[in-house]
């Protein structure tokens, strides 16, 4: 396959043309191994094949394969739970680098930020798309692992065309704009090969060799398995092609500076594939890999550091907040009414409500209305790994629910006033207690909602304000937005009403009115964000 200006790589030239994933697959298909970097020579072929045969190899080679494993799936090693106790399958939890291991990569980091600034990372070959590589079912698996990844959600600006980039991505270090998914040569992935969305997936590095933002969480990515990075691949490559530029990145200063990720990478960011946990189950396993893979769970739901990468140890999955929205915890720090477990789990992410817990609301609707698309095996999985970092409960959840119920209902008669009866005249003909009728989707008693019993107002003020318009399904129905007919202080009026009612055992909520007036400011979602 000659091209004008470079040698010939000889037999099983591939390593810049799009068929160098093709050629993979069709090794793997035949043979079960796994063949990383071409050219695929037949030497390289032959020595991989009789590898079992051979004494072990001083150091990976080009072309080096790896045998078909049973799974791809992990977490980190295992740490006690938060609260002092194990969970009800001893779930192993991610540990904080130890003294010397946070020492070794500062030093590591230093040579990257060198290597960085130096500009040492090089680009990877552009190529030149003419015909499909890859066949309709490996499309199609790789579409529901982007729904998985909620891959349109970030890609898609407010009115946009889906994948094509453009929504703002707003951290405490600048806003920052997803990038054209779709293969426009120009603007889009056109031009990458596989090897390159491979890196940046696993790396964080671009096809030309600049550095990516963690906003792009390519730190949960990277345990993607190789299999289903070509899939995710293959999808994207079949979309059509929309040219859109990516508006310029708005960072302060000194963080604009690109480079400077070598060494949050060598700190922070760790490329190697998850592992199975030999002792739990294929289900848990499974669920680990989704979750903190392509799932991505722990970019909204771990609070970060100074530095925003995500926390490990107990902060894990402990809960954040997120453009103005609580991710909250999903371990034994929730502070839900009733303890979560797999089965509710299972319930709120394919339905997008539960009887015990409320629904779906702001961002969280979106990445519901995304696993729409995913198998109930996986979903499945999914809240059985979750599910894990929860105590098993004392006592029967239904029995706990209901007690809430009853508890939140004897204080109805003992806060009456102007917050009881704006309550009354604009909420209670939905959101009444017992089994009245439903008029605009499911009636969960508000004693279980989370956002309730919650330590921060935050989603229940916006919630008000901007009520429910695209339910995660079709069984929530909807709900009208406040914010033109209640100014901040009647917000915060029936938001402490709310609270001392439906959750009598939590403290009030301070400083409402001015939460309110903040909660007002930001963006309502899904308009324009």
């Amino acid at each position: 396959m000659p091209r004008q200006g470079e040698p010939s790589l000889g037999a099983g030239e591939s390593s810049s043309v799009p068929g160098t994933a093709a050629i993979a697959n069709a090794i793997f298909d035949a043979t079960g191994v796994r063949f990383r970097s071409p050219p695929f020579t037949p030497e390289t072929v032959l020595a991989e094949l009789n590898r079992e045969f051979l004494p072990p190899p001083l150091g990976e080679g080009g072309g080096g394969g790896e045998r078909r494993s049973s799974g791809d799936a992990a977490v980190p090693p295992s740490q006690p739970s938060p609260r002092g106790g194990r969970s009800k399958t001893d779930a192993p939890w991610p540990q904080r680098k130890s003294i010397w291991a946070t020492g070794a990569a500062l030093f590591i980091g230093g040579i990257g930020l060198i290597a960085g600034l130096l500009g040492w990372r090089s680009a990877i070959a552009p190529v030149s798309l003419t015909a499909p590589v890859y066949s309709q079912s490996t499309i199609d698996r790789g579409r529901v692992l982007a729904a998985l990844g909620d891959c349109a959600v970030c890609h898609t600006a407010p009115g946009g065309a889906p994948n094509v980039g453009g929504r703002a991505m707003d951290t405490p270090f600048g806003t920052l704009y997803t990038t054209n998914l779709t293969p426009d040569a120009d603007t889009g992935l056109g031009r990458w090969s596989f090897s390159a969305f491979q890196r940046a997936m696993r790396e964080g590095v671009s096809r030309d060799g600049h550095y990516l933002y963690p906003a792009f969480p390519y730190t949960a990515f990277a345990k993607t398995s190789d299999d289903d990075l070509q899939a995710l691949y293959a999808y994207f490559m079949s979309m059509p092609a929309v040219r859109a530029e990516t508006p310029k990145s708005e960072l302060k200063f000194p963080f604009s500076m690109r480079p400077l990720m070598a060494g949050w990478n060598a700190l922070f960011h760790d490329s190697a594939p998850l592992q199975p946990v030999a002792t739990q189950s294929a289900e848990w396993n499974r669920g680990a890999y989704l979750v903190n893979g392509l799932g991505h769970c722990g970019a909204c739901h771990t609070p970060r550091n100074a530095l925003g990468a995500e926390q490990g140890g107990s902060a894990f999955l402990s809960g954040a907040l997120i453009d103005g929205w609580e991710a909250p915890a999903l371990t034994s720090l929730s502070k839900s009414a009733v303890p979560w477990d797999a089965d509710e789990l299972y319930r709120y992410l394919r339905n997008g409500h539960t009887q015990r817990h409320g629904i779906a609301g702001g961002p969280m609707a979106e990445v519901v209305r995304e696993l729409g698309q995913v198998s109930d095996a996986d979903v499945r999985a999914m809240a059985t790994y979750l599910g894990a970092f929860n105590p098993v409960p004392a006592t029967a959840p239904q029995a706990v629910a209901q007690q809430v119920v009853e508890t939140a209902a004897r204080t109805q008669g003992q806060l009456l006033g102007p917050a009881q009866r704006m309550f009354d005249s604009a909420c209670a003909s939905c959101h009444h207690d017992g089994n009245g009728p439903t008029l605009l989707g499911v009636n969960t008693p508000l004693a279980l909602n989370s956002n309730l019993t919650s330590a921060r107002p935050d989603n229940l003020l916006r919630t008000i304000l901007d009520g429910v318009r695209e339910p995660a399904s079709r069984d929530i129905g909807f709900m009208p937005a406040f914010r033109e007919a209640l100014d901040d202080r009647q917000i915060a009026e029936l938001a402490g009403y709310m609270r001392a009612r439906f959750a009598p055992q939590e403290p009030a909520w301070t400083d409402l009115p001015a939460q309110a007036a903040r909660a007002r400011a930001a963006k309502a979602y899904g308009a324009g964000h």
